[in-house]
């Protein structure tokens, strides 16, 4: 599957759009229709059930995306969240200069720009590296590139100063940190325990392509579990299976699609980091999907020096400590992805004909039930819509009278729907060859296309059973 099969695909069945396309489209900022907006409120809701339900020491949180300045001085990000860029100096184009090396097997992620810059000039010396755009050889230096996005609040002006600039949080897991003793207050928590959240992060991304993958708003899936100093490796451990199994034995991933890939180079104040990485096809291979860190007591430490706050942690019978952090986090837009690549499926069919089948567990499809009367007869759909207000208080239902009954089978394949209801005149208790009984619908399963024949007053809990399955 390549990439443009896929976004054609996503668009096409209202998954996933361009922002702002009517003007011509907004750069690496992208709209989730509605399928895609209830796929991610399905995912979202899977991890936070394994993340904060079933587990009694994690606690959901839900932090505002503006956030003192100071957050970010203390976190680094104003100094070094950086890319290397260069630009074309024919047409300006920007390019991240790791990225480019990449593209010749040269690994110099987290680089020093002087290292960064002699792989370059190799290369240049070579002719090797061309503009994608004007076809150029002329190249700036790597210089480094700030990621936070700049904006301001309260204070309308022309010109940003470092007096009235604020930046939309760049990644979520410093509300985290500055909500540590709020949260351990509050819910009576004693280490080791998490706090996870849910949200968007901005970042003014060099170059955002590969379609949702890298974009400048993104949403974040984040766990910080606050451990001992002795305990920390033994919990990073403990979470990288976690999220493994996770994976495996709840969102049904092949493993052969998901592999680890410790860092080679690692931040100052880490003891550990590793990808949990995902084969996107569509992208030309492995790309990190997920990360489980071990970050020592540089994020509480460091708030805790520059707000003059005491972040630290007292038991009866030890000594006071700053809290080492275990996080696991992971891109909600590039799990969505991966979901959509992972579930892809074309079969078969014995006439000769191929179907698509995005092949959800029943809890991830946008769709959980379709109810298709057999035709557009007014009796007929009138039937059909009471069948969809019955299932719509449980479940979330699309209704369609639209083609054939063949032709509206083949649509919710296509975007996951576990099962179909079909309404036909013998639910209405008109005698017709093939057809099923007074006060009965047809149930058919998207993955056997087997059909059962079900009463009405049974419907809700025969689909409840179902889709537990």
């Amino acid at each position: 599957m390549t990439i443009e099969t896929l976004t054609a695909f996503a668009k096409s069945r209202g998954f996933v759009y361009p922002s702002s396309e009517i003007y011509g489209q907004f750069a690496a900022v992208y709209d989730y229709g509605p399928l895609g907006q209830q796929l991610k409120k399905n995912i979202q809701a899977a991890w936070e059930k394994e993340m904060v339900q079933k587990n009694a020491n994690i606690y959901g949180l839900d932090a505002g995306v503006f956030m003192a300045p100071k957050v970010w001085e203390a976190s680094g990000h104003t100094e070094s969240f950086d890319d290397p860029q260069i630009d074309c100096r024919g047409c300006n184009s920007r390019y991240r200069a790791d990225h480019i090396l990449e593209q010749f097997d040269i690994d110099k992620d987290r680089a020093l720009l002087t290292e960064i810059n002699a792989e370059l000039d190799k290369l240049h010396a070579e002719k090797k590296i061309k503009c994608e755009k004007c076809g150029g050889t002329d190249f700036t230096p790597a210089k480094q590139f700030n990621l936070l996005v700049k904006t301001n609040l309260g204070s309308p002006t022309d010109e940003l100063t470092a007096e009235n600039t604020v930046y939309p949080r760049g990644e979520t897991c410093q509300g985290i940190y500055v909500n540590f003793e709020n949260v351990r207050q509050s819910m009576r928590a004693k280490v080791p325990f998490g706090i996870a959240q849910v949200g968007k992060a901005f970042r003014n991304e060099i170059v955002a392509r590969q379609w949702i993958f890298r974009t400048r708003e993104f949403e974040q899936m984040e766990m910080q579990f606050f451990v001992k100093p002795e305990d920390e490796m033994t919990e990073f451990g403990n979470w990288r299976e976690k999220r493994l199994a996770w994976y495996r034995d709840v969102l049904k991933f092949n493993m052969e699609n998901i592999r680890i890939k410790p860092h080679d180079k690692l931040a100052h104040y880490a003891k550990a980091a590793e990808d949990i990485e995902y084969n996107y096809t569509a992208l030309g291979g492995f790309k990190e999907m997920e990360g489980v860190h071990a970050r020592s007591d540089w994020d509480l430490g460091r708030h805790s020096e520059f707000s003059d706050t005491k972040l630290d942690y007292f038991e009866e019978g030890s000594e006071r400590f700053i809290p080492h952090v275990v996080e696991t986090s992971v891109g909600l837009n590039r799990l969505f992805l991966a979901c959509l690549h992972e579930y892809f499926d074309t079969e078969e069919m014995k006439e000769g004909d191929t179907r698509t089948v995005l092949r959800f567990p029943a809890f991830l499809a946008p769709i959980k039930v379709a109810i298709l009367p057999l035709s557009k007869k007014p009796h007929l759909t009138e039937k059909a819509r009471a069948v969809f207000a019955l299932l719509a208080e449980e479940f979330v239902c699309e209704y369609d009278e639209t083609q054939s009954i063949g032709k509206r089978y083949r649509r919710q394949d296509e975007i996951g729907t576990p099962l179909c209801v079909t309404v036909d005149f013998g639910t209405l208790g008109e005698e017709a060859e093939g057809q099923c009984k007074k006060d009965c619908v047809t149930v058919r399963d998207r993955d056997t296309m087997k059909s059962e024949e079900v009463a009405i007053g049974d419907l809700v809990s025969y689909v409840q059973k179902q889709l537990a399955n």
